[in-house]
């Protein structure tokens, strides 16, 4: 057994938890550079919680710039087991209407100008990514969303973007009508692909803030109804956090899917022909397998 740490990373108002005992930001040195911002830390009905802004308070990286390799560098380094991506998002469906929540269980990776993978040259690794979210923290997201009264739709297909603009009604059609995707975003990747190499519990919990630009009656993406109902949804968001630490408990043991020994056969490169440099960074994020 391992104490459980719970890491959620959002965007500004999900820190502001009513209760979290013992709260201060920390500053996070990584070797990858420096994450978003500062980490909040404190306990939370027994269980420590560490809370990061993934866009810097008052919303300083775009998608693109989000240091995603030191954001889950510093919260492996601080001791998180298991993180919590609540972000926001455009929805393909009509059923999954804005102020819902969706628990995304697979990802298309459509990003292009990002560094995706803590591994390189010198250090080569291949983590398996057919199931990207982590089932048994899926399943804590959902009773905590259905004991805070949110409508949540378990299981969905998520379109990670490049952004920072939003789609083209051509594109829209075609994430919705040949490829089948159930929401669209632009943070959760690299950012689902990065927790699974740092053997962290990884789920998604998708705020639904409008129907992008497929929808008839919507038409184009509007960013002032995006922000009124972001505001909605951060309150719910806070709520489904309060509910997490009673559900997931102080003591954890090893996931029953293996997403905290994902590197266990995943390491490629010869000892002897791997990069000391490279190694020395892949301390906290691989030191179990690289002997760190």
């Amino acid at each position: 057994m391992t104490k459980t740490m719970i890491g959620v990373i959002g965007g500004s108002g999900l820190y502001e938890i009513d209760g979290l005992e013992g709260a201060r930001w920390q500053e996070v040195e990584s070797p990858w550079g420096a994450p978003s911002d500062a980490i909040l830390t404190g306990r939370l009905g027994g269980v420590e919680m560490a809370f990061l802004p993934r866009h810097g308070r008052g919303h300083v990286h775009s998608p693109t710039t989000v240091p995603y390799r030191a954001n889950i560098d510093a919260l492996k380094r601080l001791g998180v087991t298991d993180v919590i991506s609540v972000s926001a998002c455009g929805s393909f469906q009509e059923h999954m209407a804005p102020g819902d929540f969706v628990l995304v269980d697979q990802f298309i990776d459509r990003t292009i100008a990002r560094e995706k993978s803590f591994f390189g040259t010198g250090c080569v690794a291949h983590v398996p990514l057919a199931h990207p979210t982590c089932p048994r923290l899926t399943d804590a997201c959902e009773t905590a969303a259905r004991a805070t009264g949110i409508t949540v739709h378990r299981g969905g297909t998520y379109l990670a973007m490049e952004g920072p603009q939003f789609s083209s009604l051509a594109e829209s059609r075609l994430y919705r009508e040949v490829w089948g995707c159930d929401v669209i975003g632009m943070t959760n990747m690299p950012e689902a692909k990065l927790a699974r190499e740092a053997e962290l519990c990884y789920a998604s919990v998708a705020m639904i803030t409008d129907y992008d630009s497929w929808h008839p009656d919507h038409g184009e993406v509007d960013i002032n109804d995006i922000i009124r109902t972001l505001t909605g949804n951060a309150e719910k968001a806070r709520g489904l956090v309060a509910n997490l630490p009673a559900l997931l408990g102080a003591d954890r043991a090893p996931c029953p899917h293996g997403c905290d020994r994902a590197l266990e056969f995943a390491v490629m490169t010869a000892p002897e022909k791997r990069d000391p440099a490279l190694v020395a960074k892949l301390d906290a994020v691989a030191g179990r397998v690289l002997g760190g």
